[in-house]
């Protein structure tokens, strides 16, 4: 009897493990974030460029799990799904050149080159020093609160800090939360911008390429209701 005892004690530690196993399997499963930058290489990406003949791969580089952006030409990269709708999205963006530019993080991508090289899309802001503000592209709409004295040349949306963001060189964190005809921004984990009434509410997603050298990581979407 004390022999069958110890034998069933034993099987119980050695299943435990494997039970915690499945259930943190099951865990994972039920996650349903992507992400869009796969670490590895440019699958998933169309591209617009201000200069015929540029090739992606000329502009946007993969090493070691960061996308890396010259900032020339003058374009963007964008998801060749376009019917994102309902979303979190997440990236970490540095500046890797000796002195911080432009760049942007478009989002609800529709008509290409509806003013100049840029798709139809809100732009959220990347330009160092005004990391969150929301700018119309292409006749999209947006409201935001005391928006006379936000809003500037028409069309850009300024964020309600400017003090968020870290120093040149170092990793940034961004979080974009569009549900509906809201958009919400987080820079550093501080909220530094919502827009409502937005009259775009789906499309791809873009990164764009404005200028100076940027990198990317960890860009990944998850579905909100």
């Amino acid at each position: 009897m004390r022999r069958i005892l110890l034998l069933n004690m034993m099987v119980m530690l050695t299943a435990g493990p494997l039970i915690a196993c499945r259930g943190a399997e099951a865990t994972n499963k039920n996650d349903q974030s992507v992400m869009l930058f796969n670490g590895k290489d440019l699958a998933g990406w169309s591209y617009d460029l201000n200069k015929p003949g540029v090739k992606m791969e000329e502009v946007w580089s993969v090493e070691d799990g960061v996308l890396s952006c010259k900032g020339e030409p003058i374009g963007y990269i964008v998801t060749t799904k376009k019917d994102f709708k309902d979303y979190k999205i997440e990236l970490d963006w540095r500046w890797s050149g000796g002195t911080p530019g432009n760049s942007g993080l478009l989002v609800h991508c529709s008509t290409p080159r509806a003013r100049g090289i840029w798709c139809k899309s809100v732009e959220v802001q990347l330009m160092a020093g005004n990391a969150g503000d929301l700018i119309d592209i292409g006749g999209t709409e947006l409201d935001v609160e005391n928006e006379a004295q936000r809003k500037e040349e028409g069309r850009i949306y300024k964020n309600l800090t400017d003090d968020s963001e870290k120093p040149t060189g170092e990793w940034n964190h961004m979080e974009v939360i569009c549900r509906g005809d809201t958009i919400t921004v987080k820079v550093n984990g501080t909220l530094v911008n919502r827009a409502t009434n937005v009259n775009a509410t789906q499309g791809g997603i873009a990164l764009q390429s404005e200028g100076a050298p940027i990198q990317f990581r960890n860009v990944k979407l998850t579905p909100v209701r």
